[in-house]
């Protein structure tokens, strides 16, 4: 437990004093018999008579359904366009533009940095040792007065891995800032999320997605899972309608009716990510098949960079890591299916073979 956190200190001052704007449907409670207060097309749409309403500005039915399946209170729950929307936001409610600072652990996801320069923060690095673990002396050392939030993804991308327990405990209980845990991979994983300790530390902030275990990328619906005091605040800053009455009718459909297909999906792409890396590490131009508690490998491989432009070639692509620190020749695949992950294999031998 962190008992010197202080969440009013950290936010950004005009975020504190900001009014949020209110929408029309904030203005009352209740069934509406008539909707005539927001300047909506009163005879429909075209093609879904549905569509002329705006939707419902906090989710509501959504998140009850999701906090009930994830075990948390609504209040501990924001939801975003995609887990982008979520960084972004942590960034404009905590970062002072040209003043303040975070710190990131490369090699990692790289919107990070990219969110960073957007808000003109300063972007600290302190990279993962050569075997992808956390130096959490070296972060809390390179912390500092206008440091506002540390990144972390575990499973980490690009790497795999799951970042060590204790060393992500020794962040959130000495670093008086906002501690951010990314597990757009945690459903792929023997270990439970964070989210399971929302209320030990009052710094953590939980990062999850529907784009990878529920396959539901094209949907871009993010999870963030926090204090109510954190959450209040993300939520004071947000778009009114962030997210449409489409995607919250589909993802609660999905959620109700499918659950069971989602979790046989994760358990087919655990056992292909096992028959992947074993038949990688058979390969001659595969030098190392990293450990993976994500759904994908990263493996170093001999001409990593010519092999990847072979595969472009047959039409196979995977993502070249080779230019980021500590993952020099290395590839990041993607587990597929078992079809897909064979023709992957057949053109990686064929390459070996000319």
């Amino acid at each position: 437990m962190n008992t010197s956190f202080n969440l009013n200190a950290l936010l950004r001052n005009n975020i504190r004093k900001i009014k949020p704007y209110a929408t029309a449907r904030d203005e009352y409670t209740g069934v509406a018999l008539i909707n005539l207060d927001a300047n909506e097309n009163p005879y429909g749409s075209i093609g879904n008579s549905k569509n002329n309403r705006y939707p419902d500005p906090h989710q509501i039915t959504l998140k009850t359904l999701i906090a009930k399946m994830k075990n948390v209170s609504i209040s501990q729950l924001f939801l975003g366009n995609g887990s982008d929307e979520a960084i972004d936001l942590l960034y404009r409610a905590f970062c002072n533009p040209g003043v303040d600072n975070v710190i990131i652990c490369p090699p990692t996801y790289g919107m990070y940095e990219v969110s960073a320069a957007t808000q003109d923060a300063e972007c600290v690095k302190v990279d993962l040792t050569p075997e992808y673990e956390l130096q959490p002396e070296r972060i809390l050392s390179a912390v500092n007065e206008h440091t506002k939030i540390i990144w972390l993804c575990s499973p980490n991308n690009p790497t795999g891995n799951l970042l060590q327990k204790n060393h992500i405990e020794t962040l959130l209980c000495q670093f008086n800032g906002i501690v951010v845990i990314d597990e757009a991979y945690i459903d792929f994983a023997d270990e439970p999320s964070w989210i399971t300790r929302l209320d030990e530390f009052p710094n953590v902030v939980v990062l999850q997605t529907f784009s990878k275990a529920w396959g539901l990328a094209n949907i871009r619906l993010g999870m963030m899972f926090a204090s109510e005091a954190i959450i209040s605040a993300i939520t004071k800053i947000k778009l009114p309608y962030n997210i449409n009455g489409m995607v919250q009718e589909f993802v609660y459909k999905t959620i109700s009716e499918n659950a069971a297909d989602k979790d046989k999906m994760v358990k087919d792409i655990l056992q292909q990510r096992d028959k992947l890396s074993q038949a990688l590490m058979q390969i001659p131009t595969v030098q190392k098949v990293y450990k993976s508690d994500a759904n994908f490998i990263l493996a170093k491989i001999h001409d990593a960079h010519n092999l990847y432009m072979y595969l472009v070639e047959k039409g196979i692509i995977v993502r070249d890591r080779s230019s980021v620190k500590l993952c020099e020749h290395s590839l990041r695949i993607t587990v597929g299916t078992e079809e897909e992950n064979a023709l992957l294999l057949k053109n990686i031998t064929q390459y070996v073979k000319q």
